[in-house]
């Protein structure tokens, strides 16, 4: 490239431009999913089509491939930001050029349609009616491990769809650490004399006060509403189109309203993520969260470490109890136990904190089987029971509740679990090898409601670098060392140990 500089400038140009595409679809999806009329499905579906074809075109134009490959050779040039556009990009087209184009196009169409069948299939319990489905899923999710290549094992390149620079190798050491950990933990609670009765949260609520309370708390959190909103959905989720306007939906009950606050406080932690990411990476390409670990890891740290510790519950019980008159006849440790209560259960979505991580142990290890073709896809639903009644010692008696139950392998996205539970191991080794290190007083600190100075340290710490580094190198750099289930593990046993009586 003769002009180095003037090639880069034309590349974050055109960075612009797909993130002005992307954005313009995230608020059309945004709309779909609160308040578009059910009619306006099919005119909706052909402008998001067409706003696809234009992304497509544009990233698959000659004139920006030649420009990434061009200065993909000037790498030793950059600053970090730069060199992370710069690969990212790469990534993202070597993607799009190794796949055949007309393969691409039958797996999109497969997918695209995977979820209407697996709903359809989870609604009868009828698992053989989803099984060539997905058999054909994971066929093709092969077939395009091959194509993007690996070193070690096909599962390695779906992997890092979702978690750069992950391996199995790396994943399988923190899992099994984490697994044993687990096992032995939900061991001791189970001979604990303590009993809680996480029922007792239960009542009759109304929902106005709940839509005034959550969006307080979020405002304390330090979620910035100049630049966010809060909406309803059926399904609690977070988007943003640049960092300043990001936006989350919670979802409300009227017999539990600690089920809001705490889908609000989770969206929350991604929502502070998006809008702390720097005014000089959000029109580019790492412009947001790095991977879907790094960014559960700020949501769990919200929901979880902070939203469920003592400390916190202690400080927002007096706004709770004015907001929600029915917990008036508990006491803040009352709260602090029953949001704490260890429960295993069949459900992901409805695991307590303790036994969350299993249910997504058990869904790698079924993944990295099916990837390496170690699963008669005929016995995958027995195999799915054993593995939860030797890890939780419950097992499921229907599909549905068993191997039909999540809806991500209908999607293509096969790789994707893991993220779940790296976020909790990223969470924990961010507090106490870096939070606890920098703020001494960071329990007095959530006593005294101060939690501005804790978001301060995730965005200094965090947020500040968008999608620079991958997961294991950011892990290292802001702690020092790489990743270890030992903290998550640590965490868990001083609380579970306070509460049980361990």
């Amino acid at each position: 490239m003769e002009n180095y500089n003037e090639g880069f400038k034309r590349f974050l140009e055109i960075q612009e431009e797909m993130k002005n595409i992307g954005d313009a679809q995230g608020v059309l999806y945004w709309d779909m999913a609160t308040i578009m009329p059910s009619k306006g499905v099919e005119r909706r579906s052909e402008v998001m089509a067409y706003l696809s074809k234009l992304m497509y075109d544009l990233e698959t134009s000659k004139e920006y491939n030649d420009l990434v490959y061009s200065l993909h050779e000037h790498l030793e040039e950059m600053n970090d930001k730069e060199k992370a556009m710069i690969k990212a990009a790469k990534k993202s087209l070597d993607f799009m050029n190794k796949i055949p184009e007309q393969e691409y196009l039958e797996y999109s169409k497969l997918v695209a349609s995977g979820e209407n069948y697996w709903a359809d299939a989870r609604s009868k319990n009828d698992y053989e009616a989803f099984k060539p489905i997905l058999e054909k899923i994971v066929y093709f999710n092969k077939k395009i491990a091959g194509y993007i290549g690996y070193e070690d094992t096909p599962y390695d390149a779906l992997l890092d769809m979702y978690e750069p620079g992950a391996t199995v190798k790396e994943i399988d050491k923190v899992f099994k650490e984490l697994r044993d950990g687990l096992i032995e933990l939900i061991d001791k609670i189970n001979a604990s004399d303590v009993s809680i009765d996480g029922d007792v949260l239960k009542g009759a609520y109304e929902i106005e006060p709940q839509k005034k309370y959550n969006t307080e708390l979020a405002k304390r959190l330090g979620y910035d509403f100049e630049r966010g909103a809060i909406a309803e959905s059926a399904h609690p989720f977070s988007t943003n189109f640049g960092n300043k306007d990001v936006r989350i939906t919670t979802a409300y009950s009227k017999e539990d309203p600690l089920t809001a606050m705490y889908s609000t406080i989770h969206e929350t932690g991604h929502a502070i993520y998006e809008q702390n990411i720097p005014d000089d990476l959000t029109k580019t390409n790492i412009g947001g969260g790095v991977s879907m670990g790094i960014h559960e890891s700020q949501s769990r740290f919200y929901e979880n470490i902070l939203a469920r510790s003592q400390e916190f519950i202690d400080a927002e019980y007096p706004n709770m109890v004015k907001a929600f008159e029915g917990l008036n006849k508990l006491s803040s440790f009352d709260v602090f136990q029953a949001v704490n209560n260890v429960r295993p259960s069949l459900i992901r979505i409805d695991a307590d904190e303790l036994t969350y991580s299993l249910h997504i142990i058990i869904r790698y290890e079924l993944e990295k089987m099916m990837i390496n073709g170690e699963v008669n896809f005929d016995e995958l639903p027995e195999l799915w029971a054993d593995k939860y009644e030797e890890y939780l010692g419950v097992r499921p008696d229907t599909f549905s509740k068993g191997v039909l139950q999540d809806v991500h392998w209908s999607g293509g996205m096969i790789g994707y679990f893991p993220s779940y539970a790296l976020g909790n191991l990223y969470g924990a080794q961010m507090l106490y090898k870096g939070i606890l290190r920098d703020l001494p007083d960071y329990h007095q600190l959530i006593k005294e409601g101060k939690i501005s100075e804790i978001t301060k340290w995730l965005s200094d710490n965090v947020h500040i670098h968008g999608g620079t580094y991958e997961p294991k190198v950011l892990i290292e750099k802001i702690t020092g060392e790489p990743l270890d289930a030992k903290y998550f593990l640590q965490y868990l046993n001083e609380k579970y140990s306070k509460i049980y009586n361990l």
